[in-house]
């Protein structure tokens, strides 16, 4: 049963998740510079393939954990996903990691968009209107066509919209699979997807590097550990605005490791996405529990 301890509780693991997941990224943008993208996301899907494995063994008999109603469509989510994180992972390497986060900060509203012709939703003219003033926001950021404008910006909003689709698989795929089930075909497909081009990149990590290696992915265990927490102590679209605490992360470890500061331009452009995404987060709860 929903309770508001429960709901707060809810909020504060999952505002906890968002300080990994920075974590994790602060750390790719570190090791890309010695390490392929392919290397460092099949590591990181390595230990997740674990971690899921266990994770379902605790809820699931073992006969049902890659029974799929929708195998191909799970197999195609998990591969999207693999390809998301590795241009993420090369992207990050050209940008701050703030100003990555600010323009992948857009995706909520991508899924939004998204819903109406691949899920058939219905997107009412207000939340039409947060998705436009979000995607200015995102321009500002951007700045096609000016001098400041990063090409590898545009990588970061390709990024985003994958990460949406994904978003938008998984919502197909969880009306007819557990949720054990997409865990593991995302920690398992996403393994042996990387692992084909990592063979071609890879070399021994240095004892750094391989410490490293294994901070990231219990990182992004821990935080994956706090998001499933945070969604069955508080509804999802009540914990959708918190997750733009990962922009706050961004910011402040930017600045921290590497000196990273956002211009005034860019956070005003971030500040309109941000606003966006909540409104759009606030109006859906409306309509759901009205």
């Amino acid at each position: 049963m929903q309770t508001r301890d429960n709901t707060l509780t809810g909020i504060g693991i999952l505002i906890i998740s968002t300080f990994f997941f920075a974590v994790q990224d602060a750390i790719t943008k570190h090791l890309i510079e010695t390490l392929s993208a392919f290397q460092i996301v099949t590591v990181r899907f390595f230990f997740f393939a674990l971690f899921a494995l266990v994770f379902a063994a605790r809820r699931t008999e073992r006969h049902s954990w890659f029974r799929s109603a929708t195998p191909l469509l799970q197999i195609s989510r998990a591969l999207l996903i693999t390809a998301e994180i590795c241009l993420f992972a090369v992207t990050i390497q050209h940008m701050g990691l703030a100003e990555m986060h600010t323009v992948f900060a857009c995706f909520p509203l991508l899924i939004t968009a998204l819903s109406m012709p691949l899920l058939g939703e219905d997107v009412g003219w207000r939340r039409w209107l947060a998705v436009c003033a979000g995607f200015l926001g995102t321009l500002i950021i951007i700045r096609p066509g000016l001098g400041v404008f990063n090409p590898w910006s545009l990588a970061a909003f390709l990024a985003a919209l994958m990460f949406a689709l994904y978003n938008i698989l998984t919502r197909k795929v969880s009306q007819r699979d557990s949720f054990e089930t997409s865990l593991l075909y995302f920690g398992v497909v996403g393994f042996l997807g990387s692992l084909v081009f990592a063979l071609f990149t890879w070399r021994l990590p240095d004892g750094m590097e391989a410490l490293l290696l294994l901070t990231i992915s219990i990182t992004a265990i821990i935080g994956h550990l706090c998001l499933i927490k945070a969604l069955e102590l508080a509804p999802a679209v009540i914990l959708q605005p918190f997750n733009y605490f990962v922009l706050i992360w961004a910011i402040a470890i930017g600045y921290l490791l590497f000196g990273e500061i956002l211009d005034p331009v860019s956070l005003t452009g971030a500040a309109i996405v941000v606003a966006s995404g909540v409104f759009i987060a606030r109006r859906e709860y409306r309509l759901k529990y009205s």
